[in-house]
């Protein structure tokens, strides 16, 4: 059997930035134990798997493994599929829209937006498939050891450190200073202990900045998945988004963040994050960003 894939750098203009992604185009057939076996083999964050829709007026079924497990949503891996997917032109013999792709996924149906510079495919910008929920709090001593930090360096003016979903959760802590978010360092005894007896073991830690083009500066660890630091993770920074705007005061608002994450481990990328509230709920969450191709090939399985 002869699996063909594409990788491609997602949230960046500029290959060999960003957050790297592995696309197998034709995985109908493949066993989820096979399917983590080749996400092991690539090491990336996240492999994606392209399989036949089983509703024929979607684009794609949709799965997404780390290198250790499988995620029910995730925000690089449907935004990089999307622009392959499109770029591609057909999935499984069927064409694919112009517009918009719909991904069949475990968190539900991912909508995603194509974004282009006239007639070329440049990115994309997904819906989160599910609402925002915002769950239990997490003590800042843990999160305050788990990434190497200090607990002074945790901001609580706007929140505490929480659980927050919009398809996939995680800890979300915000930091007061970008010095604190750069000294960071995830702690993997701690994340293994401590970290693991909760039902989320990924933490995103962030710091509101007042930059040129960008107002969020974030890193995300999860070295329970095989990520001890992710470059860009669009299904944590939807979430941040949504959070942000429950926080803020106005019943009905449109907020907006362009986010850069990944430049401490010399990825840089950034994130175009969007969230709606209306009537007091946030009724919507959006993320997407540019993305760039890298290589294609075969995968020869015996």
């Amino acid at each position: 059997m002869r699996l063909q894939f594409q990788t491609v750098d997602v949230f960046t203009a500029d290959q060999f930035s960003g957050n790297p992604l592995a696309v197998v185009l034709n995985a109908d057939g493949l066993s989820t134990q096979r399917m983590q076996s080749i996400a092991a083999e690539f090491n990336l964050a996240e492999t994606t798997f392209v399989l036949p829709p089983k509703d024929g007026t979607h684009t794609a079924e949709v799965r997404i493994f780390t290198p250790r497990g499988e995620m029910p949503f995730a925000g690089h891996p449907n935004v990089g599929t999307a622009f392959v997917q499109a770029r591609a032109g057909t999935a499984y013999g069927r064409a694919v829209a112009a517009d918009q792709v719909i991904f069949e996924e475990k968190a539900g149906l991912v909508p995603i937006t194509l974004l282009r510079d006239g007639a070329t495919i440049v990115g994309a910008r997904l819906a989160s498939p599910q609402p925002l929920t915002v769950g239990q709090e997490i003590s800042l001593e843990l999160v305050a050891s788990a990434c190497g930090v200090a607990v002074d360096d945790i901001e609580t003016e706007n929140h505490c450190p929480c659980i927050a979903s919009c398809g996939a959760a995680f800890i979300l802590a915000e930091l007061k200073t970008r010095a604190a978010l750069a000294a960071a360092s995830p702690r993997d005894h701690i994340f293994r202990g401590e970290v693991s007896q909760y039902p989320v073991t990924s933490i995103l830690v962030y710091t509101q900045v007042d930059e040129d083009g960008i107002d969020i500066r974030a890193r995300m660890f999860a070295p329970q998945h095989g990520i001890p630091e992710d470059p860009a993770t669009g299904s944590a920074n939807v979430a941040l988004v949504g959070l942000l705007a429950q926080l803020r005061p106005e019943t009905d608002l449109t907020l907006s963040k362009a986010i850069a994450q990944g430049v401490e481990m010399g990825r840089a990328s950034l994130l175009q994050a969007r969230a709606e509230k209306r009537r007091g709920v946030v009724a919507a969450t959006f993320i997407g960003g540019r993305c760039v191709p890298v290589m294609q090939g075969s995968i020869d399985l015996a």
